[in-house]
Formats: structure tokens, sequence, C-alpha cells
């Protein structure tokens, strides 16, 4: 059994999410969760979730869109948030590798994110891009939830010791089976097993031998595979392992399929 973290369903038509879910419940993903990334993204994730057995959603503004997160729109956010399929807060974080929003506007966000995510009792969803110091900086300094989950893990061993102190987890998504990644793998193997947790980020990154089509839930297998392998572990064992963890990250029920 599988599951798959953090993908966007909202990203792809109707049609083929719905064969997406399909295809990855055929594939033994027991679970997803679809992230936000804006208001009506978060919108679209929440609905996908209610129509859905399996399919869990989180709710937040991406960094690059931070401009978007105003006083009304976060206020629209924790109202999304109290549906009971609503698992997550973000993703939320900082960007410092793409032009998008101000960095002020992303801190402030952030912020608002992990208080959020604090008083809603929900996991916290990081997207980190070449800001690992900064992103720590305000975990540390707004005292962010256990619960706390580093997406598309892009950092070095240093931050995985930083992230093991704190015990917030770490997710890796399909670039980690890329060879032209050798830091994300050395990350990955250094990641204890009772933070590491499996994505697909899907519709991007998809893992190889897929690289460069359009990803989807039905491949976080791949990304397992790679994860145990780092590790010397079955590809049974680490899909034991990243299922239970993620469980515990998102409180998710034992027992359902997508």
């Amino acid at each position: 059994m599988y599951i798959d973290t953090h993908c966007h369903l909202e990203l792809m038509d109707a049609s083929g999410s719905h064969d997406a879910i399909a295809r990855a419940r055929e594939a033994g993903v027991t679970a997803i969760v679809t992230v936000g990334i804006d208001l009506a993204s978060s919108a679209e994730a929440v609905q996908t979730a209610s129509y859905n057995e399996g399919v869990y959603a989180a709710v937040g503004i991406h960094p690059n869109n931070a401009i978007e997160a105003t006083e009304h729109v976060l206020r629209h956010l924790a109202s999304l948030a109290g549906h009971p399929k609503v698992v997550g807060i973000g993703e939320t974080g900082l960007d410092w590798f793409r032009e998008g929003a101000p960095p002020v506007r992303q801190e402030d966000s952030f912020r608002d994110h992990i208080r959020m995510a604090k008083e809603l009792d929900k996991a916290l969803i990081i997207h980190d891009r070449d800001a690992h110091d900064d992103v720590v900086a305000i975990l540390l300094d707004e005292r962010a939830p256990q619960r706390t989950v580093f997406h598309c893990f892009s950092g070095d061993t240093k931050l995985v010791q930083t992230c093991e102190a704190n015990g917030w987890f770490i997710s890796f998504a399909g670039n980690v089976t890329f060879r032209n990644a050798p830091q994300v793998r050395e990350a990955a193997a250094a990641t204890p097993l009772e933070l590491l947790v499996a994505e697909t980020d899907s519709p991007f990154l998809s893992p190889h031998p897929h690289r460069g089509r359009p990803n989807e839930p039905s491949r976080v297998p791949l990304t397992v595979a790679q994860l145990a392998e780092l590790h010397g572990i079955s590809a049974e064992q680490m899909a034991a392992t990243t299922t239970a963890n993620a469980r515990r990250l998102f409180a998710l029920p034992e027992s359902e399929q997508p």
C-alpha cells in the first residue's frame, strides 16, 4: 500500500483527474492528498476530496502567489479548512528561485499559514526553494507544529539534521530518481525512516522512466522503490514505513481506498 502525500489533481482536467484516481487505486495507492496553490484551486481540492473516497485536501497559497494572501482570502481558506477531509495547510513557504511575490509578502503569508495550521491542528506543508535558512528561521520563530512536512525536499544533509532535531517530516518526489540529482538522493539516504514520506507532486516531476511526461499518483511506487534502495530495505518495507508515516503526518484513518 502507498500514499501520495502531495499532488495537484486540480491542475488536471476533470476527466484526467478521475482517471488518475482510478489508476492510483489499481497501483495500490490507498490515499492521496491533493494540494491547493491559491484560493480557487484550494476550493477545487476540497471538492475533489469530498467526492472521492481516499482523497484528502490541503488548502493554501503557494509562495509565488503570496500577493493573493489577503486577510479576506485567508479567512476563506480557514473556512475551507474546516471541511473534515482537509488534512493540511499549504503549500506555503518561501521561494527565492522564481520571480514571484515580493519576499516580504511571502514571509507574511508563510507566518499566517503556520498560525492557521496550529490553530486548526492541521499538518503544515512547506514549499522551500533556495530558501532553506530563511524557512527554518521562520518555522522556529513561529514554533511550527510537529506535524510539518518539507514537500519535494531539495535541501542537503544539514537540513535533514535540522528536520530530525525538530521532528519535521521530509517528503521526496520523482526527482529522487533522476540521474542528475545526487544531492537529493544523499539527503534521502540520510533521512530517518520515521520521518520519511513519498509524493508525486503530480502533474510535475514524473519519475524515471516517465521523466518528461505528466505525472500522476499511480507513480508514487517508483519513488518509494528508489527510497527503499537508498535505505537498503525492500520496497514492501519502505511502502509500509512511508504509509504509516503519512498516516501520522496527516492523521489519516487506517482503512480507506482512493
